[in-house]
């Protein structure tokens, strides 16, 4: 047999291996004269092809965010703390996110429902740290929550031999579960601006004293430790990658933040907002012509490549590769397996945000929310608002989109409107196929009447794989539950 021959065979036995992983590789496609590939890295992803259905859908009641009324919109009076000067202020208060049980649902804490909520002082974007809400079980209004301050104090980030909290500056958003033990263990960012915005997925229990009818403290916190932080960058993007790309002036986007807890047949698992690592489908222009990115058909992939490369957002493109991560915990919440991204979206977005994955009904569903100025898709503009949502029999994929393209809200409020909404949150309820979603509402900043504050509530219906907004259904303030 000649050498011309069995560089053939091999060639042609190194292509079919390349379509039984997801399709050819990357590295064959140079090799054959052609960027064109396919490759799937084993992940589901947000492809070119559903996000171009979304500027027609979001037309539809359906999909649309429920009107609030500016008169009705209240601050929420307990939200009070102090500027750098000690002086007492009224705070903004904006992401935030329930006590859940393993399953989702809303917990109850010694006849309370608790809120931690991101707060702090509208005249210094820099103040975001973590306070905690509650209210007695079954109240509603907005002037029920009261507010037990600040979870850490700036002392707690001081932890012997913990490699990363003492550089945290901010804490960011996460979730926060009720043990089988009775205890509150809450998952959060540790957010670093001297280290060019690094996050870290952190964990902590949250002590309190004993309760009173009226009075929840807090009294500390204890077990506090980081869990993860990208590791060496194979699955998802790590800080240090984010610094060789030229970090802020490159245009990328570092995330590794809001950390989301979640249990299966006795597995532990944290959701989180993240980007491909190298492994994992990298950016890059190389990135523009993978297939698997854009879905539908060969003869739309020329054309819609084709379109991206000579467009103005070609750049935006290359270096989006958001990604909705996954890592298995030990019984102590410390890392015990990195697993692969649930889902991506090379070239779509480099910014899928506020991971929530929960079990409703025998489906898995997971729920993001994204902006549309960090899009590159045609027809999405910089004031469109999203929750995007996916769909699985199992928690760890694959994914397919609800509403056949993901589309769950749209929202396009300015942003100096008081009625601006964005970090929709749903939380499942006990029974039937209705969850509350909950979001903020007023950007930070803006007036000095109106602050960022828990917006209405209002129910959304899932069934199997297709979601609406339940017509004239708001709620209160930072209303969680409707099984009262």
């Amino acid at each position: 047999m000649n050498i011309k021959k069995i560089a053939k065979q091999t060639a042609a036995l190194t292509f079919a291996a390349a379509l039984l992983t997801g399709g050819a590789s990357q590295t064959f496609a140079k090799e054959s004269g052609t960027k064109d590939y396919r490759k799937s890295y084993g992940i589901s992803h947000i492809t070119r092809h559903d996000m171009l259905k979304i500027p027609e859908q979001q037309k539809s009641a359906q999909f649309k965010v429920p009107q609030f009324d500016p008169a009705s919109i209240k601050n929420i009076p307990s939200a009070k703390g102090y500027d750098s000067s000690g002086k007492l202020i009224d705070l903004d208060v904006w992401d935030s996110w329930p006590l859940q049980n393993p399953d989702g649902t809303v917990a109850t804490y010694h006849g309370y429902n608790l809120v931690f909520a991101l707060a702090g002082d509208p005249k210094n974007v820099d103040d975001t740290s973590i306070y905690l809400f509650y209210q007695k079980k079954g109240e509603t209004s907005i002037d029920s929550w009261k507010n037990a301050g600040r979870v850490f104090k700036d002392s707690d980030k001081f932890v012997p031999n913990d490699p990363y909290l003492k550089y945290q500056t901010q804490e960011w958003s996460g979730s926060a579960t009720l043990t089988k033990d009775g205890k509150v263990r809450l998952f959060y960012t540790a957010f670093s601006g001297t280290q060019y915005g690094k996050q870290t997925l952190t964990t902590a229990q949250v002590n309190f004293s004993r309760p009173d009818s009226d009075t929840l403290k807090i009294e500390g916190v204890e077990d506090h430790k980081s869990v993860f932080d990208g590791a060496d960058g194979t699955v998802y993007q790590n800080v240090q990658q984010f610094i060789d790309e030229g970090n802020y002036s490159s245009g990328d986007n570092h995330t590794m933040r809001d950390p989301h807890y979640v249990e299966d047949d006795g597995h532990k698992y944290l959701v989180f907002e993240a980007n491909t690592g190298t492994k994992t489908g990298y950016q890059g222009e190389d990135s523009l012509f993978n297939r698997a990115y854009y879905g539908n058909s060969k003869a739309f992939f020329k054309k819609e490549s084709k379109k991206l490369l000579q467009g103005p957002k070609k750049k935006d493109a290359e270096l989006a590769n958001g990604a909705l991560g996954m890592v298995e915990l030990n019984d102590d919440y410390t890392l015990k397996k990195v697993m692969k991204p649930l889902i991506a979206s090379n070239t779509v977005t480099d910014e899928i945000e506020r991971a929530n994955l929960f079990k409703m009904n025998g489906k898995w569903y997971l729920l993001t929310d994204s902006r549309g100025s960090k899009m590159t898709i045609d027809g999405i503009g910089s004031k469109d608002i999203y929750m995007l949502g996916y769909v699985s029999d199992s928690p760890t994929g694959p994914f397919k989109p609800l509403n056949k393209s993901g589309l769950v809200l749209h929202m396009d409020q300015d942003y100096n409107d008081i009625t601006f909404t964005y970090s929709h949150f749903a939380v499942p309820q006990a029974k039937g196929n209705q969850v509350v979603i909950t979001s903020y509402i007023t950007n930070r900043g803006i007036s000095n009447e109106h602050h960022a504050t828990f917006a209405p509530s209002f129910l959304l219906n899932i069934k199997g794989s297709k979601t609406s907004v339940v017509q004239n259904s708001i709620l209160a303030q930072g209303q969680l539950t409707i099984d009262q």
